[in-house]
């Protein structure tokens, strides 16, 4: 079974090395090159176009960064038509109106289309412990698992297109709001002089806490964003993703929207590819 992946990030690297490992046949493409030939000495071929990738894969994966750079990659003029009797699995964060629209245009070309978006960060994406959440049909869910088993265990079926992608944004909202919580009431615990380990304490005991805390406790104290596992320049693409579905379904997104502003605000302070726990640096800030 050969199989393609599109988008060599941060994400797509790793996914695509478990495929490898799993002795499965694979091309990689990514739009700057050099990112895809690191896989080289691990078995991939490199695609120089997205072309020459779909004509070569029967299973086509994207982790792209959005619904835009997939139709470009996969709805182009020169792709478009290549799409038939092809298997796209869309591993991206999407709205749902966006997947269920390409879902709709790919079996227009003859192919097929689920979405399996993931929940967890590069180390989980390196050892195949990522929750995998997928909108297909029934039959497209078992026939695929197998290889969604590669990314995780266990990978759980949501509904049709459409639900995993919604899903997918409630979780990363969440993300957005636990860590910018947690920044305001980690600002105020500095600021005053509470003890850090005594406020850690008591908050792990509480029906407050959520292990999120701990894993950006050291970014936050030690002002380091390096080496991101998910950038803030994303985390905003998604927010505004969940704000546009969120308005659209009558919800009140005021809080969502201060958040929003906050993420901007930590990107205008240069830290648009830092890790998403930067939002500290924003809410922080010195005032004057």
């Amino acid at each position: 079974m050969n199989i393609a992946v599109f988008g060599i990030g941060l994400m797509g690297k790793p996914l695509a090395k478990r495929l490898l490992q799993a002795n499965h046949s694979v091309i990689v493409y990514n739009r700057t090159i050099s990112k895809a030939q690191e896989l080289e000495p691990f078995g991939a071929k490199i695609a120089q176009t997205p072309l020459e990738a779909i004509q070569t894969a029967d299973i086509l994966i994207l982790m792209l960064t959005d619904a835009k750079a997939i139709r470009e990659v996969l709805l182009s003029p020169e792709t478009a038509d290549k799409l038939q009797n092809r298997t796209i699995i869309q591993m991206g964060t999407i709205a749902p109106n966006e997947s269920r629209s390409i879902q709709k245009d790919v079996e227009k070309q003859g192919g097929q289309y689920l979405e399996a978006p993931v929940l967890g960060s590069i180390p989980q994406a390196k050892d195949g412990t990522l929750l995998v959440m997928v909108g297909a049909k029934p039959s497209q869910f078992e026939e695929y698992k197998p290889i969604l088993q590669q990314f995780g265990s266990q990978p759980e079926y949501i509904g049709e297109v459409g639900t995993a992608s919604a899903l997918k944004l409630a979780l990363n909202q969440l993300i957005a709001s636990l860590t910018s919580g947690f920044a305001l009431s980690l600002g105020l615990i500095e600021r005053q002089g509470v003890d850090v380990d005594k406020f850690m304490g008591i908050l792990r005991e509480s029906a407050l806490y959520a292990p999120t805390f701990d894993k950006k406790l050291d970014r936050m104290q030690q002002r380091n964003f390096d080496n991101p596992n998910f950038p803030s320049k994303h985390l905003l693409k998604d927010v505004n993703l969940f704000l546009n579905q969120a308005e659209e379904n009558g919800l009140n997104t005021e809080v969502l929207q201060g958040i929003r502003s906050i993420i901007q605000q930590a990107i205008e302070l240069g830290l648009s590819d830092s890790d998403y726990s930067a939002l500290f640096s924003a809410i922080n800030t010195e005032k004057h």
